[in-house]
């Protein structure tokens, strides 16, 4: 998924201002070290997601057969892939979270 550095940030001031709000959270480090640190982790995790979908496309497109993007066999390879791909990066996917969202 790509999101501009613009969103990243933003989505960084309105994650810190759930967390301001919670009584359950307490601060040990300034909000805005805290604040950077989410755009840093939103950005590394973005990339490495990005990551993910080109080593997908690239098996895909390695098959014997042309599969053409978009159809049922595609996308059951596509989901199939990304999911072994989070695995080897160490993260787990929750069962038809990427419903195939990188159509392009």
């Amino acid at each position: 998924m790509r999101i501009s550095r613009e969103k990243i940030v933003k989505l960084s001031h309105q994650m810190m201002d759930v967390l301001v709000a919670s009584d359950d959270v307490e601060f040990i480090e300034d909000r805005d070290t805290i604040r950077q640190k989410i755009v840093t982790l939103l950005t590394d995790s973005l990339r490495e997601e990005e990551k993910a979908e080109v080593e997908v496309r690239k098996k895909i497109s390695s098959q014997k057969k042309e599969i053409m993007e978009g159809s049922e066999e595609w996308d059951l390879l596509y989901r199939k892939y990304y999911t072994e791909e989070l695995r080897r990066m160490g993260v787990q996917a929750l069962p038809d979270e990427h419903q195939h969202q990188h159509r392009r």
